[in-house]
């Protein structure tokens, strides 16, 4: 009877009444608990490093001091590298059908990665049936990562997709480092779906460089893996 009461005591919390026995699987006692913060959940999943595209880690360990080398550039600064890349849509109905215009703009974006910018027509051409203003065609400018990235998928990519290639021409060049071609469907792209296409289309793309000479931009563009015709392509490593 004695152990009885004082163990009705104890649970009622009276005086004197004190814990006997710690909780199972060894946790502190409610009053300890509340003292303590939790604990921060530990995230063991992988997260995602950013480095520089493999393109250009080539180009700043390999392309760049074989080009220093080959031309005799005593300044680095010297040594041509890519400035960007810009991709350019006309489309001369623009303004009758904005559905293909904006079928356009979707499809330089998964292409790219980068939203399309709408282009207007500066000044109005009467024989065209143009006003000031109304939209002719989409545009893209890359720079940096995202130029890189893009050009190693088109050279490793999209130009094996092209049908009967015999390599791009070697005389694009406008005399100036800059480098423009033009493709005749974004058909080639892996990004751009059969099924969802409202119109093939093609594509100007210029390359421009920080090279004032033909002859460095295009030793750039050959070391970068660039198809000319007629010759065989540099492999990235």
């Amino acid at each position: 009877m004695a152990d009885e009461k004082e163990g009705g005591k104890g649970g009622k919390g009276g005086k004197g009444g004190t814990a006997t026995a710690a909780p199972r699987g060894g946790a502190q006692p409610q009053g300890r608990a509340k003292d303590k913060a939790p604990a921060a959940a530990v995230d063991h999943e992988p997260k995602a490093q950013e480095g520089k595209p493999r393109l250009l880690q080539y180009y700043e360990q390999t392309i760049r001091p074989r080009l220093s080398k080959e031309f005799g550039l005593s300044n680095p600064n010297q040594v041509p590298r890519l400035v960007k890349i810009v991709l350019n849509v006309g489309m001369g109905d623009a303004g009758k059908n904005p559905k293909q215009l904006d079928a356009a703009v979707e499809e330089l974006g998964l292409i790219t990665g980068q939203k399309a910018v709408v282009t207007k027509a500066k000044k109005a051409i009467a024989n065209f049936g143009l006003r000031a203003g109304m939209p002719v065609g989409a545009t893209v400018t890359l720079r940096g990562a995202r130029m890189y990235e893009f050009l190693d998928r088109f050279i490793n990519l999209a130009v094996p997709r092209i049908r009967d290639f015999r390599g791009l021409p070697s005389r694009s060049f406008d005399g100036r480092g800059n480098y423009t071609f033009g493709i005749k469907e974004q058909m080639i792209f892996p990004e751009i779906d059969y099924d969802r296409v409202e119109k093939i289309h093609g594509m100007d793309i210029t390359l421009v460089t920080s090279a004032d000479r033909d002859d460095l931009a295009m030793g750039l563009l050959r070391e970068l893996g660039w198809p000319f015709r007629g010759e065989t392509p540099q492999r990235v490593a």
